[in-house]
Formats: structure tokens, sequence, C-alpha cells
């Protein structure tokens, strides 16, 4: 980028990987980072709420569903968990957008800040279901919603729209797709030839595989410990925008006003 100072870091520092200066391989790196924490944190809201809470097709179905059906409390519910997830895609376009125009390394970090804090918030009021569900399970349900939303879109601008870390039904079909590429059956006659594209079938499999992980980890640590378990997973996020946003804090930047442009 003009303008911007060149990176006097070793890109492979995890506290790094958020910068905006960085490789094909961070982003990997990264994204197999956010789908671990993902996994994990949709596994912690399914025990809190009973649902899953990055899954907008399954909303977007139960909408449709609860209208024939005339459950129209349950229509409005969805509606504002989309809105959530909406409205955290958004706010990452615009905390990105608004730092990239003034040239700050932590323009892909500072929304990772905003989820830390929430998933924080979350274990707070996952902790205080059982004494107010009435109260504490709605609002869980739209933190949650707005997470995966807000991190979905981070890793989306990075790796411009190559890599998702919430929507593991368009992963699992590119594996699908590149697989039957894989075993397809060439004529010898054939000028033609499929050929899959194993980067992308690795890149989606390790994707797949660490939410799966996350996942696991997480039902498990919910489970056995409670809601401190999004202790470390804020933590690990607080790991990956270390460098970016103690390099504008460093400089003073953290909060500058946009460059004037001379007449």
């Amino acid at each position: 980028m003009s303008g911007s100072k060149q990176p006097t870091h070793p890109p492979s520092h995890p506290h790094w990987w958020t910068d905006i200066h960085r490789s094909t391989a961070v982003n990997l790196r990264l994204g197999i980072s956010l789908c671990f924490i993902a996994g994990a944190t949709n596994a912690g809201g399914f025990l809190a709420v009973g649902q899953y809470t990055s899954h907008m097709t399954g909303l977007l179905s139960s909408i449709a569903d609860n209208l024939v059906l005339g459950q129209f409390g349950l229509i409005t519910a969805s509606l504002a968990a989309i809105a959530a997830f909406l409205g955290g895609a958004m706010t990452t376009a615009w905390m990105v957008n608004w730092s990239m125009r003034r040239h700050l390394r932590s323009a892909f970090a500072r929304p990772l800040v905003v989820e830390a804090g929430l998933l924080l918030l979350f274990g707070l009021f996952g902790a205080a279901i059982n004494l107010f569900a009435d109260f504490f399970a709605p609002l869980t349900v739209l933190i949650l919603c707005f997470i995966m939303g807000l991190q979905n879109a981070v890793i989306t601008k990075i790796s411009n729209a190559e890599i998702r870390t919430t929507h593991v039904t368009g992963l699992i079909t590119d594996i699908g797709i590149e697989i039957g590429k894989l075993l397809y059956y060439h004529r010898s006659e054939s000028p033609i030839k499929v050929i899959a594209n194993r980067r992308k079938l690795k890149i989606h499999l390790s994707l797949t595989s660490a939410f799966l992980a996350g996942g696991l980890i997480g039902a498990f640590g919910f489970k056995f410990w409670g809601y401190i378990t999004t202790v470390p997973l804020a933590l690990l996020l607080v790991l990956l925008v270390w460098g970016p946003i103690s390099d504008d804090i460093r400089s003073g930047r953290i909060a500058p006003l946009p460059p004037r442009h001379q007449p």
C-alpha cells in the first residue's frame, strides 16, 4: 500500500498475522485459527442456548416454516438473529474501511478486538442464563450471531473472499467438487482433462478440520469447565491482534484523522 511503512517483523509470528502486510500462507494460518475459534464458540453457543448461531441458512428456512405455521414470535427471533449477523459483518466493513483510509496496520485486527470483548461478554451472559434465562438467552443468541458475522467478514476481506470461517456448508460443497474432479475417470482419447485444484482442496480441508477441532474442544471445555472457556478463546484473539494494535498505539495512530488531500 502506498504511503504505509514496510513490515519490520517476521511474518511467521502469530501476533502479526492480522497485519495489513500478509502473505497467502499467513492468510491461511489466520483462517485456520479463526475457524477453530468459530467452531469452539458455536459449540459453546449450542450448549448455552440450544442452537447453532452461525447457521443463517437454517434461520432463513425457519422463517419460511414459521410463516406457514403462524409462529410470529419465532419469526421475530430469527429475524433478530439474522440482523445481528448482518450487523457484525457491517461493523467489520466500517472498522476496516475507516482504518484503511488512515493507513493503519491494525485495520483487520480491530474487529477481532471487538470479538474478544464480546466472547468474554458471552461467557458472563452464559453463566447467568440459568438464573435469568428469559433475559439472557435472547441476548446471548444476538451476541453470538453478531460475533459470527463480524469474524466471517474479517477473513473474507483479508483473503479477498477465498476463505470463510463460519460458512462450513460452502467449504464442504467445494471439497465435494474438488474430490469429484480428483476421482474423475479420464478416457484416453478425451482431449479435455478434468483437473482438481489440489491447493483449494487442501485449504478447505484444513479450514473444515479446524472448525471441527474447535467444536470438539469447545464442547468439551464448555461442558466440563463452563463459560470460563471463553477466556482462552479471547486470549487467542488478543495474541493474533497484538502486533498491529501495539504498533499503532506506539506510533500514536490508534484513532487518527483521515489524511488531508492537498488542493
